[in-house]
């Protein structure tokens, strides 16, 4: 047959770049008492509002501004998604939008033990993001054009959130 592949013998090429990650920032963001909205045809929504915190880097530091929130649904699976919207200010003033939606899961105990604000180990739990940033700050610019990835743990009343530069 004309025009077809034969995808077993196609042998594609890898592109010969490997990312690489580079720290871009650490923070610890103090949170509110989830508001449970209860079941939706999604799953359980719930609402946590940022208390602010602080954030630390090798290319930016400040803190975490209050009034940002991180509105999750817990899906019907047990995957909860989460999709917080906060502002940061860097110590020399600039604000960052940052956006950052990602997925937290694991053993159905491990998941109890954190809805009863109990400690557990990052990694005894899946909790990966993808922070993305906006800001017209001059510079810190370059962040408007990055890809970002994160790795979090959550305790009672804070969230660790550890943010990488893919290079």
């Amino acid at each position: 047959m004309t025009g077809e592949i034969n995808m077993k013998d196609e042998q594609v090429p890898k592109v010969a770049l490997v990312p690489s990650l580079q720290l871009l920032y650490a923070s610890r963001v103090e949170v509110d008492t989830p508001l449970v909205l209860g079941k939706s045809r999604y799953g359980e929504r719930r609402i946590i509002k940022i208390k602010g915190g602080v954030f630390s880097g090798p290319r930016l530091s400040g803190r975490v501004l209050p009034g940002g929130a991180d509105w999750q649904i817990i899906r019907y699976d047990g995957i909860t998604e989460v999709e917080a919207r906060y502002t940061l200010e860097t110590y020399d003033g600039a604000l960052i939008y940052v956006s950052n939606w990602g997925l937290r899961h694991g053993p159905e105990e491990v998941m109890e033990r954190l809805a009863k604000g109990e400690e557990v180990d990052a990694n005894e739990y899946y909790f990966r993001t993808t922070p993305i940033f906006e800001t017209g700050a001059p510079s810190y610019k370059w962040l408007n054009g990055l890809i970002s990835i994160a790795v979090g743990q959550r305790s009672a009343n804070e969230v660790l959130i550890t943010v990488y530069e893919v290079s």
